[in-house]
């Protein structure tokens, strides 16, 4: 018999996932079947609770959620999990989602993530074309011939971050940038560091 597993996430410690669980309940998750994961960033790959959640999930069961950003920080880490559990044949539910409840298992639930997935690879097409072009420009113009640039931008590298975790070639990205992948990722580590610290201050 198929269930509903439902999942609430909060990236501060001193947040509450309280209003997330009631909702969650409300919907018709069982208190048994809920998964939480406190202080933890959507920016993870792995998370405690939301690692077990999945591990419980079994074909024709259905994940439910608050908001779609509890899967994730960027469009594209919510949908590729969102993808994967397809994948596996397990629907999902989010509670609110441009003001309503969409269920993947329902055919207008199945279209509207059809357009949401259409509509992210579109964003990281768009993105992903910016940073080449302004790369090439660069080039163009005589600037950034071998040499490493020596300043990027905190948005340039949050995009780069983005398209990463999108399923871009870390090595690529960081060749458009002009600069080599160990610097990448050390940028996106110290970017990273420093929300981590302004959100506990």
């Amino acid at each position: 018999m198929s269930k509903t597993i439902g999942y609430a996430r909060v990236s501060n410690k001193a947040q509450a996932t309280d209003r997330q669980i009631t909702d969650l309940i409300a919907a018709g998750v069982r208190r048994d079947d809920l998964y939480a994961d406190h202080g933890v960033s959507g920016a993870r790959a792995h998370r405690p609770a939301l690692d077990l959640a999945l591990q419980a999930l079994q074909e024709g069961d259905t994940l439910a959620i608050t908001t779609l950003d509890r899967l994730g920080r960027s469009t594209a880490n919510m949908l590729n999990l969102a993808t994967e559990l397809r994948r596996r044949h397990i629907n999902l539910r989010v509670l609110n989602l441009g003001g309503g409840d969409v269920d993947t298992g329902t055919p207008m639930g199945a279209m509207a993530f059809t357009v949401m997935a259409a509509l992210a690879q579109m964003e990281l097409d768009i993105k992903r074309e910016r940073i080449i072009d302004s790369v090439s420009k660069r080039r163009a113009a005589g600037r950034d011939l071998g040499g490493r640039r020596s300043t990027f931008t905190t948005s340039q590298i949050e995009n780069a971050r983005r398209l990463i975790d999108g399923g871009e070639s870390a090595t690529q990205v960081a060749k458009d940038l002009g600069m080599s992948r160990a610097t990448l990722y050390r940028r996106i580590a110290t970017i990273e560091a420093q929300h981590w610290i302004s959100a506990q201050g």
